[in-house]
């Protein structure tokens, strides 16, 4: 199954990070959050991915072509002119990289996409999210109700501590739980063919006329995922996944070293 990740966005509130860099390379524990969204799906087994490029896409074609010898152990003959690689991690990943245009958005995006994802269900998400989702559930949720779309619905994590109060007392303290109340669009989607139909053009906003209009045509399924999810939409979100993975208990991480 194909996995369409969309990585072309400006990332203009992370703009710390990326003035010099698209927003899927900015790092996590020395990766990318692009590389931990796609260990995760090559954990499920789906290692056939097709990203679709803008901003600064070149920075991402250069990873992705230097990330075996970058891994690894290098032996150079400089009089030769010859490299050997040798060690470190060789993914059994393929990539197709995209050009999708500097100022499209992401329907217009997901539409570049049709050429290369095929006529078969495939999946789809952001390049700036993570979660521990379990990915085959997924799946068998959607095609288990034979629609066109599946989004994941995630609880949206809290910005701040949660406090149970009666008067003035605090009777329950929760450190930045997920919200309780309500759902929102954690991307994860598995997606037919035919919701191509529903994307206009370059400038339709996935999150707007296309899903607005499946969802009236009774075919947009949400499943439901109350474990973790997380963005990285601003510093203070990068800094927490940071922490995260740096305390070795990161919620994401579903596969083995």
């Amino acid at each position: 199954m194909k996995v369409g990740i969309l990585a072309g966005g400006l990332g203009s509130r992370l703009a710390e990070e990326t003035e010099t860099r698209p927003k899927p390379m900015v790092e996590i524990g020395g990766k990318p959050i692009l590389w931990h969204i796609m260990k995760h799906y090559a954990t499920y087994g789906m290692k056939d991915f097709v990203i679709a490029l803008g901003y600064k896409g070149e920075y991402i074609k250069k990873y992705m072509v230097d990330y075996c010898s970058l891994d690894g152990h290098l032996k150079v003959d400089l009089k030769a002119g010859q490299v050997e690689q040798h060690g470190g991690s060789k993914p059994d990943w393929t990539l197709e990289l995209i050009e999708t245009g500097l100022k499209t958005q992401t329907g217009g995006r997901i539409k570049r996409l049709a050429p290369y994802l095929g006529k078969e269900t495939f999946m789809l998400t952001w390049g700036d999210g993570v979660s521990n989702i379990n990915l085959n559930d997924l799946l068998a949720f959607h095609k288990s109700h034979g629609k066109l779309a599946t989004l994941t619905a995630v609880r949206p994590p809290a910005r701040f501590g949660h406090l149970q109060l009666e008067g003035d007392q605090i009777t329950e303290f929760t450190e930045k739980p997920q919200i309780g109340e309500g759902w929102i669009n954690g991307a994860f989607f598995v997606l037919e063919p035919k919701v191509f139909d529903y994307i206009d053009e370059d400038s339709t906003h996935w999150e707007k006329e296309p899903l607005e209009r499946l969802a009236a045509d009774g075919q947009l399924m949400a499943y439901k995922h109350n474990s973790f999810w997380q963005c990285m939409d601003t510093i203070r979100e990068k800094k927490l996944l940071e922490g995260l993975w740096e305390s070795g208990k990161a919620p994401w991480k579903t596969w083995e070293d």
